[in-house]
């Protein structure tokens, strides 16, 4: 900790230190006697300034800002008079302080406000004994940088121990939302059903409404020490899972989505669908099914994917090997062609199915001419016969020819 040094630099006399000892004394004499009134008065005028200021009361039944604020101008009159070395402060007051403040939800700038009030008051009135005791000007310029000195002593360690309790605070809160979505995701009884106000008990400790619907959302961390993103106190984070977790209460909320978009700028994750409270499992598993497909390059990575927006993605890919048993069956036709004539076949099929349009609609899909798509059409025709009719058949066809589009084997429409 630094000390209040009233000394000059080197080479320089202080105008403090050239004070005659006695008239020293006698000036921290008559300000020491006026200590009880003057720290009550700094009190009364912080509490009427900042009237939600809690006081908090120590084992003796006293305040512990007035403690606090006896002892530092007890210890700075002290320090006064011995004129060198750093001022023995009773650090425990002041950083018990801090964590009070920082327990009852009080921010920096407000406590840093407090102390800027309570040093103008008190310089105030030893402005008035400094000059009752003829103590020069420049010998009280010294004295003002020392306080101001020893105001950001008791700053750091107020600040210290509001730190301390913003943590404990943050780390207590991160474990209860975890017990949270351990609990809406029925980790701990499988399969049971809960009730609301099971839900409740552990929401209300965090102060989390409970909502109708949630949607539950998987995140891949950007890197390995990122900071947990900044998604507001209305969503729920579980930072403590390999990947992380966030559960989003009422997800249509006008500015929700905003919000999220926002708070997640830089990292990937997925969102499964809103879901009854009691349903946030099922919410999770299309969020973990999604995620898998983000990180095999299926699907867009960079961004919070919304699991809605790609239905067609997640029903038909996750059953890889299905679709591909039924691919092989299905495109059968096409087996003795080469690469890119397959490709070709394989596309327009899959245009004609879609728009079910003559050659210029299909044309128009594929951006080529109308005459290719019915050379082509007479092709797929000669190869399937009468199955391209066959409605079962047909959406077999569309069902593998999408997938394969979803997996990038053929290219995506041009309109």
């Amino acid at each position: 900790m630094t000390g209040v040094d009233l000394q000059a630099p080197a080479g320089e006399r202080s105008a403090w230190a050239g004070l005659p000892h006695r008239q020293v004394r006698a000036f921290a004499d008559r300000a020491m006697g006026e200590i009880p009134a003057l720290a009550q008065e700094i009190l009364d005028t912080i509490c009427r300034e900042h009237p939600r200021m809690p006081l908090l009361v120590d084992e003796s039944g006293e305040l512990v800002a007035l403690v606090g604020i006896r002892r530092a101008l007890e210890e700075f009159l002290q320090h006064l008079v011995r004129g060198s070395g750093s001022p023995q402060l009773h650090l425990e007051v002041f950083q018990d302080f801090g964590r009070g403040e920082g327990q009852q939800g009080r921010t920096l700038d407000s406590l840093q406000a407090v102390y800027r009030l309570g040093v103008r008051l008190a310089w105030r009135r030893l402005a008035e004994i400094g000059h009752e005791a003829r103590i020069p000007p420049p010998a009280m310029y010294d004295l003002a940088e020392a306080g101001f000195a020893f105001l950001d002593n008791l700053v750091d360690q107020t600040v210290r121990g509001y730190a301390e309790a913003a943590a404990r605070q943050a780390s207590e809160r991160l474990r209860l939302q975890r017990k949270l979505t351990q609990a809406l995701l029925g980790e701990r009884h499988p399969g049971r059903s809960r009730s609301l106000e099971e839900y409740a008990a552990h929401a209300a400790r965090i102060g989390w409404t409970l909502p109708q619907r949630v949607a539950v959302g998987v995140l891949l961390r950007p890197a390995r020490d990122c900071v947990a993103p900044a998604v507001g106190p209305e969503v729920l984070l579980d930072m403590e899972s390999e990947q992380p977790l966030l559960f989003v209460p009422d997800p249509a909320v006008p500015g929700r989505r905003e919000q999220l978009h926002g708070a997640l700028r830089g990292w990937t994750g997925a969102l499964g669908p809103a879901v009854a409270l009691a349903d946030a499992a099922v919410s999770l598993r299309w969020a973990t099914e999604a995620m898998s497909l983000i990180e095999r390059g299926l699907l867009p990575s960079g961004e919070l994917l919304h699991c809605t927006e790609h239905i067609d993605a997640l029903v038909l890919l996750p059953p890889e090997e299905l679709i591909e048993a039924l691919a092989d069956r299905c495109l059968a036709p096409l087996a003795d062609r080469g690469p890119t004539q397959r490709r070709r076949l394989a596309e327009t099929l899959l245009a004609w199915l879609e728009t079910r349009g003559g050659a210029p609609e299909v044309a128009a899909r594929l951006g080529v001419h109308p005459q290719t798509v019915r050379y082509r059409m007479r092709q797929i025709k000669a190869l399937w016969g009468d199955d391209v009719e066959d409605p079962d058949r047909r959406f077999e066809l569309e069902l593998v020819l999408r997938a394969q589009r979803l997996q990038g084997r053929l290219p995506l429409p041009t309109r």
